[in-house]
């Protein structure tokens, strides 16, 4: 089985006699490696005695024969509800990572119940907005500007400083001054976010500029083009594969930033409602909260993939 996951097969297609290395599904991976991390998570949430099993283990504390780092021990592997009874034993209380069970209930009484400001439909709009706000800002602007930086001098040399300058700084730090400046609307949320996926977009389209071959402008200016034509039909098209690329990473520093942006005193969201599960101790809440996040992430990566294979059919083809 797993000697199949690795083995390379030979394909005659496009002129490809031994394959490319990686080419192929790796749909089986994937399920493997999903399956095996909610086997880990069932397993270490799941009790690991029963509850006479545990009450004779608690009658048994006042015995010599349990030391007091004996009775510790097994004090938190306890549970137990309001009335003193023993509940359930997992290797991990559910304060500190819940059970899928417990997770998935939760998540469907947050699809009638308001938590925060709201249900979880609610949270999801006001994140999915903020985020595709700033991603659309930032293909209108960043994509240009990163063509400009890579054919003129001039523009590279202005915009450049002030971009290596902002970019390794984390979102965190600018986001109290931006608050200073913009107050704590949804103007200061885009803003962050805006910021956050525009550097990786102006590099990758300035780098796919710059990764166009000489050969292609020379013949197009040799068959007459002008200089806008070159741009549009041979530059950017060329180009389009790196900002495709920019576009992927900045839509996971989006969704990355969403949390830090909806710390300035938002109502909904699901970085909101993450913190204030976080402030009362709610780990279930939290943790569907960050698999939402994960989730829609994902959604948004498969839809840029799509976009690839649909402008940029040739990628890694030629």
């Amino acid at each position: 089985m797993i000697s199949k996951l690795f083995k390379r097969k030979n394909s005659g297609a496009d002129g490809k006699v031994y394959g490319a290395p990686g080419s192929g599904s790796g749909i089986v991976a994937s399920i493997c490696s999903v399956t095996l991390v909610f086997a880990t998570w069932m397993i270490f949430t799941q009790p690991i005695f029963t509850a006479y099993e545990v009450t004779e283990i608690l009658d048994d504390f006042n015995s010599p024969v349990l030391d007091a780092e004996g009775q510790t021990l097994l004090q938190k592997a306890i549970i137990l509800d309001d009335a003193g009874n023993v509940v359930k034993a997992p290797l991990i209380k559910p304060l500190f990572l819940p059970s899928p069970q417990v997770m998935v209930k939760r998540f469907i009484r947050l699809l009638d119940e308001e938590f925060s400001g709201g249900t979880i439909y609610v949270h999801i709009w006001e994140s999915v907005k903020r985020v595709y706000g700033a991603f659309i800002l930032g293909v209108l602007l960043a994509v240009p500007l990163g063509i400009l930086m890579a054919i003129n001098r001039h523009v590279r040399g202005f915009f450049d400083p002030i971009i290596e300058f902002y970019r390794p700084i984390p979102p965190l730090a600018y986001l109290p001054l931006m608050i200073v400046w913009f107050g704590i609307g949804e103007v200061t949320k885009v803003l962050v976010i805006l910021l956050a996926v525009f550097a990786p977009m102006v590099l990758s389209a300035r780098a796919g500029v710059r990764s166009v071959p000489i050969e292609q402008i020379h013949a197009a200016y040799s068959m007459g083009a002008s200089r806008m034509q070159v741009i549009w039909h041979v530059i950017l098209k060329g180009a389009m594969p790196e900002i495709l690329t920019g576009m992927r990473i900045s839509m996971a520093f989006g969704w990355t930033t969403v949390v830090a942006a909806e710390l300035a005193a938002a109502q909904a969201g699901l970085g909101a409602m993450i913190k204030a599960a976080a402030d009362f101790l709610v780990t279930d809440v939290v943790i569907v909260g960050i698999v939402v996040i994960g989730i829609i992430a994902y959604i948004s990566d498969i839809l840029v993939r799509w976009m690839e294979r649909l402008f940029v059919p040739w990628k890694g083809r030629v």
